[in-house]
């Protein structure tokens, strides 16, 4: 075993790609300042990493970086990273024990290193991780990969859903404004509640869902992807209830301030199609709308078609990014696809199955984004200042989506419309009305970066977690 100096961190996310980008920033970020990492990948995750990563390069700047990974559980014949399947009890139980073998295998009988000081697991990783590191002594500190009040949203409605307090299965009015969530009252509507918190309870989702938020709260510490002017209050809120609260965000900006070379460290999950920037280099200023639905969200055929419809009649340049797998059910539109489409499309669009989305935000043409309001996406558009629209459809995107539109000011709501009517109504609203949003986006966008510089809260922050990680050991 190769003793050091250097504390040694097992690093734990959930298996999808929204999940895996801001922990392996962390996990960067840690291992630059001075930690030994080993970052926990499913096996199709691993394989996917290492087709698209350069890892030699990757390993020639960060040589005390490992990467390990265990089953998912779902069965070779199923498809992978379907949430489904990934979150179902005999997958997660298979999870669990191969998890719990591999820790026990650093703590008992470590071989290359040190065992772990402490373990950062994701917040939805929370039942796979929490015994076995309580029963071996290693510390652990949650990752919730939400926004800050999504986060307290979860956890408070967890709590009183659990208690049967609230009933979601009935509600009198979608519209009805939620006055029983702390520092939140009057902002948020039953329908801006995340959908799996609306199942039966029983059901497979919503029972993971609360199981996994009520573990994470016996954690030591809770890690957030934000930045303290821009939730403070609810931040405040979440630290009556984690002993510690560091809120680090913009990951991906904050990595790029402290990791010189970062482009060469960057993890690729899928292949990038760069041609996008080529065809934002010949556009005008804040001229075109980015579209991207993110890694999970999927589309019908009728959805898509009305989406296309009003993308290509609101006559704005747009790039849209259209994955292999949007599109629910098998195969692609095929010849079906209407001559005005395609024609518009040539015109003033263009399509890819993937992009290097924080380039592209970040590029001058690009003056609007239509999106899931995933949270890595949300943040990415407030570092960039750009105006968003919104068409939330899964996990916390709905409450992302409110803020953006009601308490941030720097962007549209669409409410789950999906009328090509109404697409193109508001994609003119958002493109031709800019000035309407453009000075909370840039104030907004001057503190995130504000907030990662030397001075700021994230970087201070950062600082804190690396000293509290330092004073972490294995208590048996």
């Amino acid at each position: 075993m190769e003793k050091s100096t250097r504390p040694h961190i097992l690093v734990l996310p959930f298996p999808a790609e929204g999940h895996i980008k801001p922990m392996f920033n962390l996990a960067k970020l840690l291992s630059h300042r001075g930690h030994r990492i080993t970052f926990v990948n499913t096996h199709h995750n691993h394989n996917r990493l290492l087709q698209f990563t350069d890892l030699p390069s990757f390993h020639t700047q960060f040589p005390h970086f490992h990467f390990a990974s265990i089953t998912d559980g779902v069965p070779v014949d199923l498809p992978p990273n379907e949430f489904e399947l990934l979150i179902s009890p005999s997958s997660r139980s298979q999870v669990a024990k191969e998890f719990r073998d591999l820790l026990w295998g650093f703590v008992e009988k470590p071989r290359r290193w040190d065992p772990p000081c402490c373990i950062i697991a994701d917040g939805i990783m929370s039942t796979v991780s929490m015994n076995v590191a309580q029963e071996l002594g290693v510390p652990v500190i949650t990752f919730r990969t939400y926004s800050a009040t999504a986060t307290w949203v979860s956890i408070h409605v967890s709590k009183i859903i659990q208690e049967g307090l609230m009933d979601l299965q009935h509600p009198e009015d979608l519209d009805k404004v939620l006055t029983s969530i702390p520092g939140l009252e009057n902002s948020l509507r039953e329908c801006d509640l995340p959908p799996i918190l609306k199942l039966k309870p029983g059901s497979l989702f919503i029972d993971f869902y609360i199981k996994e938020t009520l573990t994470m709260t016996q954690a030591s510490g809770l890690i957030l992807n934000t930045f303290d002017q821009l939730e403070a209050p609810i931040i405040t809120k979440l630290t009556t209830i984690f002993p510690k609260v560091y809120t680090i965000g913009p990951l991906h900006t904050l990595t790029k301030t402290q990791i010189t070379n970062n482009n060469s460290s960057t993890l690729h999950l899928r292949k990038e199609d760069r041609r996008c920037i080529t065809s934002l280099d010949h556009q005008k200023a804040k001229s075109v709308l980015y579209v991207s639905f993110g890694t999970l969200v999927k589309l019908s055929h009728e959805q898509l078609l009305e989406f296309w419809h009003g993308l290509v009649n609101s006559l704005k340049p747009f790039l849209w990014v259209i994955r292999h797998d949007l599109i629910i059910g098998k195969g692609d539109l095929g010849n079906n696809v209407p001559m005005e489409l395609e024609l518009g499309t040539k015109e003033r669009g263009l399509m890819v199955d993937w992009a290097p989305q924080e380039k592209v935000l970040a590029h001058p043409s690009v003056g609007g984004f239509l999106t899931h309001s995933g949270w890595n996406s949300t943040l990415e558009c407030i570092t960039e200042g750009v105006p968003m629209l919104c068409w939330p459809l899964i996990a916390e995107q709905t409450i992302n989506s409110r803020c953006v539109s009601e308490q941030w000011g720097i962007g549209l709501n669409m409410n789950g419309t999906c009328d090509r009517l109404i697409v193109e109504k508001m994609v003119k609203n958002l493109m031709e009305n800019r000035i309407r949003f453009e000075n909370s986006a840039n104030e907004m966008s001057k503190k995130a970066r504000e907030s990662v510089q030397e001075t700021g809260s994230s970087f201070h922050n950062l600082e804190n977690l690396i000293k509290d990680i330092r004073s972490m050991k294995v208590m048996r």
